[in-house]
């Protein structure tokens, strides 16, 4: 791991924040120059600490607002259906994350759809179509109190 100082704390949540700045606005905001800015971005993108840059995208705007929080639980928790679950959970783009967690259900899903008949249509010829799922229990998002993608430094 990394040994990360006050500077590149800074600088990640500057970047979490907003990534499209340039290197010269990061420098005047940090009191360093534009070179030893973009050398601590080309470090902390080498390192892995910095994994990619994306846009965030407004649910509303592509009509993908319905959100479901989707328990899953596998027939049997052996190696060979937890894979297999695995792989068939990456191809479906409805999926927005997938967690393998413990306690009464094997994983929590986070899907993005259209409404409610979307999702019962995913529920029917997607998700319950993939072999070995025993159950689920859906939770269906009222009102997103927050949201962030940023990690605390």
């Amino acid at each position: 791991m990394q040994k990360l100082d006050e500077t590149d704390k800074k600088l990640i949540t500057l970047l979490q924040h907003d990534s499209k700045k340039t290197n010269k606005e990061y420098a005047h905001k940090l009191g360093l120059s534009t070179t030893a800015i973009y050398e601590r971005i080309k470090r902390l993108e080498k390192s892995e600490v910095i994994t990619n840059y994306v846009a965030l995208v407004d649910k509303k705007k592509i009509n993908k607002s319905f959100v479901v929080l989707c328990h899953v639980k596998l027939i049997q928790h052996i190696k060979d259906f937890v894979l297999q679950f695995e792989r068939e959970i990456l191809k479906l783009p409805e999926i927005a994350e997938c967690y393998h967690v413990s306690g009464d259900y094997d994983y929590i899903l986070k899907i993005h759809v259209e409404d409610m008949e979307a999702y019962r249509d995913f529920m029917v010829t997607k998700l319950t179509a993939i072999s070995n799922i025993g159950s689920t229990q859906s939770t269906f998002i009222i009102n997103e109190v927050k949201h962030t993608t940023a990690i605390l430094i």
